[in-house]
């Protein structure tokens, strides 16, 4: 028997919230600053920022840095601060009709939580920046729940804060191959990778993603396909 969902764990950017690039020039102004990507050719760097994408900073900085985690840490709250500059340069926008998908989910009685590798104050000043405060039921970043993507952390965690009965009744979306890889560790009863970020079709499809999908606006008919929306919703 089918279990039906009760929520639903999203990715921001790249999956909800735009990125064009954001994240790639937020890394290397970090690196320009720190030096934390010094030991390797800026090639090799930005590919492996590339492969990471979705997982915590402060670990793909760790790995930049040869394991050096103080560097690590200067060189997170680089980023951090390079990103909060672009976005206040360039704004803040969401993947076309997020809002609308988020409110539709909302509407078929599911919670959703937004989940993210940056650190807290770079997430709640996207959420703001979207005014999404009151749209969303939550949003965590690795420091909320232990270890960042891909481990389990952050769905299991959003599981418990929501009070969501079972693994099986959660369901991950997002753009990244860390993403899919976490939803599918925590046991996510549906896992579904999306076109609007980081990876291609093959690495979603390769990663375990039970659907790849265009964009998020597609989530909710693909739940109701599988009939996978909550009974009373369905019904």
């Amino acid at each position: 028997m089918t279990t039906p969902l009760e929520l639903v764990v999203l990715d921001m950017a790249g999956t909800t919230v735009r990125d064009d690039g954001v994240v790639e020039q937020a890394f290397q102004r970090a690196a320009e600053r720190t030096g934390v990507a010094d030991r390797m050719p800026w090639d090799e760097a930005l590919d492996y920022v590339r492969v990471t994408m979705g997982q915590s900073k402060v670990d793909v900085f760790t790995h930049l840095a040869g394991g050096d985690r103080e560097a690590a840490a200067r060189a997170t709250a680089a980023f951090e601060d390079a990103y909060a500059e672009i976005v206040a340069e360039q704004g803040v926008s969401e993947i076309p009709g997020a809002a609308d998908a988020i409110q539709g989910l909302k509407d078929a009685g599911l919670a959703v939580v937004l989940t993210t590798g940056f650190a807290p104050v770079t997430r709640d000043a996207l959420i703001a920046g979207l005014g999404w405060e009151e749209l969303i039921d939550l949003a965590l970043s690795p420091v909320d729940a232990g270890r960042g993507r891909p481990a389990p952390d952050l769905v299991l965690t959003a599981l418990l804060r929501t009070r969501t009965s079972s693994v099986a009744a959660v369901a991950v979306a997002g753009d990244t191959v860390s993403d899919v890889e976490s939803g599918r560790r925590a046991g996510a009863g549906f896992v579904a990778g999306v076109l609007t970020g980081a990876h291609d079709r093959a690495a979603l499809s390769t990663a375990g993603a039970h659907a790849v999908l265009g964009d998020v606006t597609a989530l909710r008919g693909a739940l109701a396909q599988r009939a996978l929306l909550p009974l009373v919703a369905a019904s």
